[in-house]
């Protein structure tokens, strides 16, 4: 995935680490990273929400960015398995402390869960 020129250009640390997690996947992908080596089947049971494909596209980008990195083994079916960087272990507190803000304003958020409605019975007139 081809990145930005940030050079030059006020707020560009910001922008270019915001850059490398950008998105809707990445941050989930690294979050579910840190609690350790997982195969792609793993990662895409733990993300109901991600096709196939743009699991694929992400674990591909970060590896290009040098956040995860992919290990093949040589066997039938070949096994692939994933794991946070040593540059990626850097952002685990930037993930955690994304984790605890989202958990502390859930309410407000459009992923917060649907408030349980509670249906009460009224006596029909007979």
């Amino acid at each position: 995935m081809k990145r930005k020129n940030f050079a030059r250009r006020p707020g560009c640390a910001v922008e270019a680490a915001l850059d490398l997690i950008d998105g809707k996947w990445k941050g989930v992908i690294l979050y579910h990273l840190q609690a350790g080596t997982q195969r792609f089947g793993e990662l895409r049971r733990r993300m109901p929400g991600i096709t196939q494909r743009m699991l694929t596209k992400q674990l591909r980008a970060l590896e290009d960015d040098g956040l995860v990195t992919r290990k093949v083994y040589a066997e039938v079916p070949p096994r692939v398995e994933y794991t946070l960087s040593e540059l990626g272990e850097s952002l685990r507190p930037v993930i955690d402390i994304l984790k605890a803000w989202g958990e502390g304003h859930q309410e407000r958020l459009s992923c917060a869960p649907a408030p349980e409605v509670v249906v009460k019975k009224t006596k029909r007139a007979a």
